[in-house]
């Protein structure tokens, strides 16, 4: 398997999974069955992409989704945004950009670039509240915190 390499890459990441900085990407075309009528990128799947990106974010970083919830954290969606600037096609290629720009122990916010080569198409952001495995409100653990205060961007508050 070919890896992108960067300052930052490792073995075994998937070839679509960049590392730059504090900012982690990800890559794909646009599928067929995420297009409408027009044959523009549906709206909705903005967001899909921005959890697969999220995924591949905390997998990059040596957190994944999987640790904390085996350590008994969810991180379910409060608020999300996208703002949409151009449309991705069909088959168009396509880079999510994502990185953290605010954590707390109940708020993680993380926040999105969609591009086709320098074209900005979408720009976006998800908050999350830790809940535990009951769907209660949970402060993280000081261990995840810190591990996640490296990634932190500039944080507007």
């Amino acid at each position: 398997m070919s890896i992108r390499q960067d300052a930052g890459a490792r073995e075994g990441w998937p070839e679509r999974v960049t590392r730059r900085g504090k900012r982690v990407s990800t890559a794909f075309r646009v599928r067929y069955a995420e297009t409408d009528q027009m044959g523009m990128a549906y709206y909705a799947n903005y967001l899909v992409w921005f959890e697969v990106m999220r995924g591949d974010f905390m997998r990059a970083i040596g957190l994944p989704y999987s640790q904390l919830e085996a350590e008994g954290w969810n991180l379910p969606i409060a608020e999300a945004h996208v703002r949409y600037l151009a449309p991705a096609r069909y088959d168009d290629a396509v880079e999510v950009e994502a990185g953290i720009t605010r954590l707390r122990s109940r708020v993680i916010r993380f926040e999105y670039a969609v591009r086709r080569g320098t074209d900005l198409l979408a720009t976006g952001y998800t908050v999350h509240v830790p809940v535990d495995d009951r769907g209660k409100p949970k402060a993280l653990a000081d261990a995840t915190l810190a591990a996640l205060a490296p990634w932190v961007l500039e944080s507007p508050d």
